[in-house]
């Protein structure tokens, strides 16, 4: 068999497997596990070093969530808790790969820190088997009005952290490892 059959032969069990990835809707996960390895590699982490003359802006409280027995909650009603903001979804291959991490996190410190992980997708259901089928025990959320331009990033994930007073104290585009040591450190370093 010549080199150029071979290639062939190659490429197209690659665009095979690709293909069924894709119609069997894995493609999402596989690419979110594949991102997980630059995620280890701690290059797309959030900065936590803050200076002394930095000063934050009050973070907009009228965020409006739903949770997935149906209850309301605004954001405002969570002053004077640290809160840990993450906009995902279940389609996007990093919210993927940055979720047994957040999942790991939680676990340690979801008595210290209060978690709203809010779901872009259309359907909450959608977001609700997914958390189910992984096994993650998150509290999720969705929007239950349009969502404060404060947080409006243009892409996903974006997470976000707000402080006891109030104030959004970080904001970070994109993936990232937030089951970091100093990441721990930073969170319980807020007032």
């Amino acid at each position: 068999m010549s080199k150029k059959t071979k290639d062939w032969i190659f490429y197209g069990l690659v665009a095979l497997i690709a293909l069924g990835l894709y119609a069997t809707g894995k493609h999402t996960e596989v690419i979110g596990f594949a991102q997980r390895g630059i995620l280890a590699t701690g290059l797309m982490n959030p900065s936590v070093d803050k200076e002394s003359t930095t000063e934050y802006p009050k973070a907009d409280g009228n965020l409006l969530l739903r949770d997935t027995e149906g209850k309301l909650i605004a954001l405002e009603e969570l002053e004077g808790k640290v809160v840990f903001l993450n906009l995902w979804a279940t389609w996007c291959p990093p919210c993927i790969a940055e979720m047994p991490g957040i999942a790991d996190l939680y676990e340690e410190m979801g008595d210290e820190v209060v978690f709203v992980l809010l779901s872009q997708d259309r359907d909450f259901q959608t977001a609700k088997d997914f958390m189910k089928r992984k096994g993650y025990d998150l509290p999720i959320y969705e929007l239950a009005a349009p969502l404060p331009a404060q947080y409006q990033t243009g892409s996903i994930p974006a997470t976000f952290v707000i402080d006891k007073k109030g104030r959004l104290v970080l904001q970070h585009k994109g993936m990232a490892d937030y089951n970091t040591e100093k990441f721990k450190g930073f969170l319980r370093g807020l007032e």
